[in-house]
């Protein structure tokens, strides 16, 4: 197949803005791989996307990916003519969100009868069928995926879209990346780390800002050091400066117990070395650090939100807390800290779900036969 996967952005540069906060979305991240692994499976590729910029490339090949940045203010008119001419074969149309200027590759899409298959990754995406006119046309697609439960209810309920034309996929990960760690590697990258072997250690990997919880965290951190003193909260990611700069100050006045790592590249020896992850995000899709660290063998204290209820089951696989209730996440993961059977069981869960249903090895077959029973 010839697929034309547009999304928002394709961000490059610098990994961070000055204020500390991430230039690259989930979405970007979802586009690309998704490209990648689509183009292991022998299609081809090319991603359209705005340019923001002035220095870069309109037109490049990324590692096999034939990716275009469309030009302001007449994205609308370059993406109508590229598909009557340098890019006139697609044989189906892949968006991810909502981006503005998708609505004339779905118009030419009709006009040229390719289907055209839409997913959203995240909550912020639902769209008002009747608000406007871009969303009527984003009504009119052949097939729609969506990475979790909330977003399938909210196409329906928001989108007006049939049931039937509705996939629940997730994004997925390679979890060959991401191997399920097991109680000796544990211990031995608590040593590497000079923490003694029994050290329970909480992992936060994630976005340091508020919208993930990073608040709640700092509240609950105060009841799980004074039951538990030697224990550890490794904070992994960039984030915000003065948030990470807080942190730090609170480590120090609870005897240095918060370990602020912040951004590293690849974050695997953290997920590999934790006993628990934690995470009360207050809105997401299907988050992508929590299907990592599941894979990784950690049970999960999580908001109780859309996309962690697709992955998170209490007593199974971990627990769902209200996002605001710091007591009740000290509570459940001070149960997974004293309980070590039931912490490694809902571990153990926690890899075999996300291999069953959210590998690559799962979900691109899938993807790939959505797009070509579009076709069919």
């Amino acid at each position: 197949m010839k697929i034309c996967l547009l999304v928002k952005d394709f961000a490059v540069g610098e990994k961070f803005n000055k204020d500390g906060t991430p230039t690259k979305s989930g979405a970007e991240f979802h586009a690309e791989n998704h490209a990648r692994q689509l183009i292991k499976l022998g299609n081809e590729v090319t991603i359209m996307a705005k340019k923001k910029f002035f220095f870069t490339k309109a037109r490049e090949n990324l590692n096999g990916i034939d990716l275009v940045r469309l030009h302001a203010p007449f994205r609308w008119l370059e993406i109508i003519l590229r598909l009557l001419t340098t890019h006139r074969n697609f044989d189906v149309f892949y968006i991810i969100g909502t981006p503005k200027f998708s609505v004339w590759a779905i118009l030419m899409a009709k006009i040229l009868k390719k289907p055209v298959v839409l997913a959203l990754t995240g909550k912020a995406e639902i769209f008002d069928r009747n608000a406007n006119w871009r969303n009527k046309i984003f009504g009119k697609c052949s097939h729609y995926i969506a990475t979790t439960r909330e977003i399938q209810r909210g196409f329906i309920e928001s989108g007006g879209i049939d049931a039937n034309k509705i996939t629940i996929l997730a994004h997925g990960i390679d979890t060959k990346n991401y191997p399920q760690s097991d109680e000796t590697r544990r211990r031995e990258l608590k040593i590497k780390h000079d923490l003694t072997e029994d050290t329970k250690v909480l992992l936060f990997c994630a976005r340091v800002v508020i919208n993930k919880g990073i608040d709640t965290v700092m509240k609950f951190w105060h009841k799980i050091h004074a039951e538990e003193p030697s224990a550890k909260l490794f904070v992994v990611g960039g984030g915000r400066t003065e948030i990470l700069d807080e942190l730090k100050n609170l480590s120090k006045q609870l005897d240095n117990s918060i370990i602020v790592i912040g951004e590293v590249e690849k974050p695997q020896e953290f997920y590999q070395m934790a006993d628990v992850y934690v995470f009360p995000s207050r809105h997401e899709g299907l988050p992508t650090s929590l299907i990592e660290a599941m894979s990784s063998g950690l049970p999960a204290v999580v908001s109780d939100i859309g996309g962690c209820e697709d992955l998170i089951f209490n007593d199974e696989t971990g627990y769902r807390i209200y996002s605001e209730d710091d007591k009740g996440f000290a509570e459940k993961i001070l149960t997974l800290f004293n309980d070590d059977k039931l912490r490694q069981q809902l571990g153990n869960n926690a890899a075999s779900y996300v291999r069953k249903n959210c590998d690559y090895i799962q979900v691109i077959p899938k993807l790939q036969l959505i797009l070509q029973n579009a076709i069919n």
